[in-house]
């Protein structure tokens, strides 16, 4: 176990500098899309809690969302993580800084979520599990890890129809994601571990089984967009025997489009999401769709974040996914990586190194 240090858990997973009754005192890193939301919701949306500090080495960025959710502004991550008004850091900083920082936040004893994906390094995520492990002596979890989806309305019902038994055995997911437009600076490998590491995590969660093997394929480029293999398809095999697809196209242009669907032995199911209002006028119907994330997952991330500030005032685990999971992730995207490179050989995800 680690020396207690000043904002460390204590024995109970509390902040040993949190006064009873006191709201949790939270640190941002990074005010991208979402740091920058992550903030808002935390602000205006979570009970137990409050934005007070803010980090990004564009100090003028980070001062102009810290004066909105009147917390204050660093330019270094490391000296937020060490601060003594912040008893918990929420990780969403680029994805080449999040292992590190997540490590310093174990080192120094402050709770963390850490947005996916954790790293796209197998040897260093679980570098992050091993100094966690250390660290928690078993105890309640120090760090989690934002798969936020596992706390969408949809498809948490989608989880509980097939718990119960009620269709037969879950065969197979069909999951999809289609966004408006890629990121700048997207490559083949950063939409694997960036955007599809969510249905690299979701599947073997609605199953209950893990990834086993990954094969990825793609047709020719797109006459839209010549610098990604896109829309591209995995496989993925859990030891469960089912065989799942994922479908990723993140230049898909009409609207932000997530769908999964569950084919059981007597019966399918799926997620009606993202359509919550047809207007009927005009000999037409109509239905509007996202042209990003938030409108589609502010249910989650809301219900994700208070579950995580409910649990470390309450001294217990929260329900969240684990950085464990979030290592398992990193192996299997590692894995879809290796296949887009062996032009979709099945790949076993326990050799990846």
């Amino acid at each position: 176990m680690c020396q207690q240090l000043p904002g460390q858990h204590d024995k109970f997973g509390q902040p040993a500098n949190l006064a009873k009754g006191a709201e949790l005192k939270i640190g941002i890193i990074g005010t991208g899309i979402m740091g920058t939301f992550h903030a808002q919701c935390l602000h205006e949306s979570i009970s137990g809690a409050t934005v007070s500090a803010i980090a990004d080495p564009n100090l003028t960025r980070g001062r102009e969302v810290a004066d909105a959710v009147g917390a204050i502004a660093l330019a270094d991550p490391l000296e937020l993580i060490q601060h003594p008004d912040v008893d918990a850091v929420l990780i969403a900083s680029p994805d080449a800084f999040r292992a590190a920082q997540t490590l310093a936040c174990v080192e120094a004893g402050k709770p963390a979520l850490c947005e996916k994906p954790l790293s796209y390094s197998v040897a260093e995520a679980e570098q992050v599990v091993k100094a966690h492990r250390e660290a928690t002596d078993g105890g309640v979890p120090l760090v989690y890890q934002g798969f936020m989806r596992r706390f969408d309305p949809g498809y948490v019902a989608q989880k509980g129809a097939i718990s119960s038994g009620e269709y037969g055995k879950a065969l197979m997911v069909h999951s999809i994601g289609r966004g408006v437009t890629s990121g700048p600076g997207a490559t083949d490998e950063s939409v694997i571990f960036n955007s599809a590491i969510h249905d690299l995590d979701i599947v073997p969660w609605l199953l209950d089984s893990p990834v086993t093997s990954v094969s990825w394929l793609a047709p020719e480029n797109s006459s839209s967009n010549t610098d990604l293999h896109e829309p591209f398809l995995m496989l993925l095999r859990t030891a469960d025997g089912g065989l799942s697809t994922v479908e990723i196209y993140l230049n898909a242009r009409y609207g932000y489009d997530m769908r999964s669907e569950v084919v059981c032995e007597n019966g399918v199911i799926s997620i009606t999401e993202p359509h919550r209002v047809a207007i009927s006028s005009e000999l037409a119907t109509k239905t509007a769709i996202p042209d990003d994330f938030r409108p589609r997952f502010a249910d989650a991330y809301r219900l994700e974040l208070q579950e995580w500030v409910d649990a470390l005032n309450e001294g217990r685990a929260a329900t969240l996914a684990t950085v464990e999971d979030g290592a398992v992730a990193t192996r299997v995207a590692a894995a879809a990586v290796a296949s887009m490179q062996q032009h979709g050989a099945f790949i076993n995800v326990k050799d990846v190194k």
